[in-house]
């Protein structure tokens, strides 16, 4: 018996203790380390790496956050030399570019020290994210078809084609770096522009006020199999995935927290945030008030191989994320307030359990979804492939869903201040 009153001491006391801390440090601490530790280049680690460094610079000077601040500067030493050449860059693949968001904040900080302590350690990070930005901007496949000539491939697999996945890895990446070494370069915002107008163009749907997953400038290409060959919505998939658009929403409010209001553009921009905003609002589960994997069905939505549309976590976390933030930078009404706070406290409620130990862990995720190649014939974009894919399974702690997670806290706990 005093075993387990001791037992029950304990475990209350971790709760206790682990309840006390914001819950960007618990799933910081949680599950960070092992998406950063001996990683390869990939957009995955590298967006879980970007959220631990946004947590050490909002929680700047507190000793926990060092850790994570050096679990990262260790992802990106393994990918880069000393000089700051990539050791093993895998190019066209535009995934492969948005790792190179962690190395701003690592840049700045190591800078500081560099200052401090007559150093030179800053170097190297910036001509790596100088290179990535340059072979992007000059180097990476674009599509020459139409209205999406000067667009980014999504990959060089799938020719001419956008996904709203991409908006995040490229168009938000190109526009960090102009952001923090020349903010007022009005041409290359123009064409940070021009991915966002052209893929919402094509991909939002008016009546569902949801953005299909990818877009086809040549939907009779063997590659885009899975593309509407006719009007309406030629080109584009045939369903609405949560983590797309969530990609696409995160993406949104990044690119005009920096953005120079006075481009001609920045107005578009806010103009399709508020339209992705009004149709994610409208489709929220009003009971959990979080997202579903497919947008536009409930739980009743039942696929050929008897699996369910299930809440997603990794699509609400980006959807939390975005409400949060826009609301913050003033692109979005704080009429969006309450949608925001019912999504976060969903999070809470529907996919963090807790260990014994006291750390916590993110469930319901997606682990991937994609549209092709021509090889891949069972990606076809439908409602029955987003549920039963053989690469679309539901995973727990997965890196897709932590790093949101950790953002939409760290948004959260800025609102809470």
């Amino acid at each position: 018996m005093k075993k387990l009153y001791l037992f029950t001491f304990l475990f209350l006391s971790v709760v206790l203790v682990s309840a006390q801390k914001p819950y960007s440090q618990l799933m910081a601490e949680s599950q960070g380390k092992q998406w950063t530790h001996g990683k390869n280049w990939d957009y995955v680690n590298g967006l879980v790496s970007k959220s631990l460094l946004k947590t050490f610079e909002q929680y700047k000077g507190e000793k926990w956050t060092q850790p994570l601040y050096e679990w990262c500067k260790a992802y990106a030493d393994s990918a880069i030399d000393v000089n700051g050449n990539f050791k093993n860059f895998k190019k066209n693949n535009i995934d492969n570019i948005a790792s190179g968001k962690v190395l701003f904040e690592l840049y700045r900080h190591e800078k500081e020290l560099d200052v401090k302590n007559g150093t030179h350690n800053a170097d190297r990070y910036k001509r790596a994210v100088d290179w990535l930005r340059n072979y992007l901007v000059h180097d990476y496949p674009r599509i020459q078809l139409a209205d999406g000539k000067g667009c980014f491939f999504h990959k060089a697999i799938y020719p001419n084609q956008m996904w709203l996945d991409g908006i995040y890895m490229g168009a938000a990446f190109y526009a960090e770096w102009q952001a923090n070494f020349a903010p007022r370069d009005m041409k290359a915002w123009s064409d940070i522009a021009r991915q966002f107008i052209t893929i919402h163009q094509h991909t939002y749907d008016t009546a569902k006020q949801l953005n299909y997953h990818g877009w086809a400038a040549d939907p009779m290409d063997m590659n885009a199999f899975w593309a509407k060959k006719e009007e309406p919505y030629k080109g584009c998939s045939k369903e609405f995935w949560g983590r797309g658009m969530g990609w696409f929403f995160a993406a949104l409010t990044d690119v005009l927290e920096s953005m120079p209001k006075d481009h001609p553009d920045y107005d578009r921009l806010c103009k399709i945030t508020r339209e992705v905003a009004a149709g994610l609002a409208r489709w929220q589960d009003k009971k959990s008030g979080v997202w579903y994997q497919l947008l536009q069905y409930d739980c009743s939505y039942v696929s050929h191989c008897g699996v369910k549309n299930y809440l997603e976590s990794s699509a609400s976390a980006m959807f939390t994320y975005a409400f949060l933030k826009g609301i913050r930078i003033g692109v979005l009404p704080v009429a969006y307030k309450p949608v925001a706070e019912k999504a976060y406290k969903g999070l809470l409620s529907a996919f963090i359990t807790r260990n014994p130990d006291g750390t916590i862990n993110l469930t319901n995720t997606c682990r991937s979804a994609g549209l092709g190649p021509a090889k891949s014939p069972e990606r076809d974009g439908t409602a029955d492939y987003y549920l039963c894919g053989s690469d679309v399974k539901m995973v727990t702690n997965e890196g897709k869903a932590i790093g949101p997670f950790i953002m939409a806290s760290l948004e959260y706990e800025k609102m809470k201040k």
